[in-house]
């Protein structure tokens, strides 16, 4: 069941989303409550999984991740435990930025960041070799960047 966030709730979400470093006082003067109020409220957001992480975003070409690369996956058998265990593959691989399970013509979607085409080449190559039930991957490199973001829109009162 959803957390039932007030519009309170949902202001502070948009603000800690932009910049997480901003103070509860700062966040209180934005939208109307004390900063002690807004703590409390962080502390309740956190606390009920609404927040799950605050990290910081790292622009992949100042640490030599040049390569953004969309892959699409497809799998030789749904069996839980080969499923499982491709899944806890994707999961513990540090280059896999996100992974969806998806409907269509492949299994999953993946975003990899590879420092260039020798270093996702290899990271695919570990893939297949660790994982015999991958059937095929498509590989789509990103030209350019548009938009990078896990921000979640929150601004929205519910109907």
């Amino acid at each position: 069941m959803p957390a039932e966030l007030d519009k309170f709730d949902r202001r502070i979400l948009a603000i800690v989303q932009r910049d997480a470093r901003r103070s509860a006082e700062m966040i209180g003067t934005d939208i109307g409550l004390s900063a002690s109020a807004v703590q409390r409220r962080m502390a309740r957001l956190r606390e009920d999984g609404v927040i799950v992480a605050e990290v910081a975003l790292i622009d992949p070409r100042s640490v030599d991740q040049r390569l953004a690369v969309i892959v699409d996956l497809e799998v030789e058998r749904e069996r839980p435990e080969l499923l499982a265990s491709l899944r806890q593959w994707i999961a513990s691989e540090p280059a896999i930025q996100q992974a969806w399970y998806v409907t269509g013509d492949g299994d999953y979607v993946l975003v990899v960041s590879a420092r260039d085409v020798d270093d996702y080449d290899a990271l695919m190559q570990r893939l297949i070799a660790d994982n015999a039930n991958v059937k095929r991957f498509r590989t789509r490199v990103a030209l350019d960047t548009l938009k990078r973001g896990l921000a979640v829109p929150v601004d929205a009162l519910p109907a």
